[in-house]
């Protein structure tokens, strides 16, 4: 019993769709070194391959029936991390002060914050809001906007405006949300513990 359980449990993890998530954490190092660097260029092209891959993975998920936890978990925790590794790019060249670097991680250290208060009352993750979702959406296209003018200055005189516009919308939705996000913990939390076999709310809907 125990060798197909395991086949079974190996196959979801290294299924073609978590693979292809895997490869986009692991070329989240190398878009931060080239973006360090000035190779602004070649940062888009990387930045383009992760979203192609982004893309292609959750088709794949959806067309062979292969969407898990794993994967759930892995798309949006790249998404963070091309985002960090952007702002963090873009603040150590100073095209973007680091107080939107501390902005943007001080909402996603609160939210960790929130998730640990929350599992010690006994729930799990909170279900993302789709504030939440048009908030990333702007942050990951508007760094892009901002790399843009600096790879090919010709496009400076538009791609800034717009990339800073969906930045500083996005960052204020960021925390819009983070503020939801705290308000229904702070609900959740005060629920009445009907049995101990129900462990979250969340979970259940």
């Amino acid at each position: 019993m125990t060798g197909p359980v395991n086949a079974t449990v190996s196959d979801r993890v290294f299924n073609l769709p978590n693979m292809l998530s895997f490869l986009r954490l692991l070329l989240v190092p190398v878009f931060l070194v080239l973006l360090a660097l000035g190779e602004d260029a070649w940062a888009l092209v990387v930045l383009s391959i992760s979203s192609f891959t982004d893309w292609l993975d959750g088709f794949l998920a959806r067309r062979w029936n292969q969407i898990t936890r794993l994967g759930q978990l892995l798309d949006p925790a790249a998404d963070r991390l091309y985002i960090f590794a952007a702002l963090i790019g873009l603040a150590w060249r100073d095209l973007v002060p680091w107080w939107i670097v501390l902005v943007v991680v001080g909402r996603d250290l609160f939210l960790l914050a929130l998730g640990i208060v929350l599992a010690n009352f006994g729930f799990g993750p909170l279900p993302v809001h789709q504030l939440g979702k048009v908030a990333t959406f702007c942050l990951f296209y508007a760094l892009p906007m901002l790399m843009l003018g600096q790879a090919f200055p010709q496009l400076e005189w538009w791609s800034q405006p717009v990339g800073w516009a969906f930045g500083i919308w996005g960052a204020f939705l960021y925390w819009w949300a983070g503020i939801i996000y705290a308000i229904e913990a702070m609900r959740v939390i005060r629920l009445p513990r009907v049995s101990e076999g129900v462990s979250s709310d969340t979970l259940e809907r």
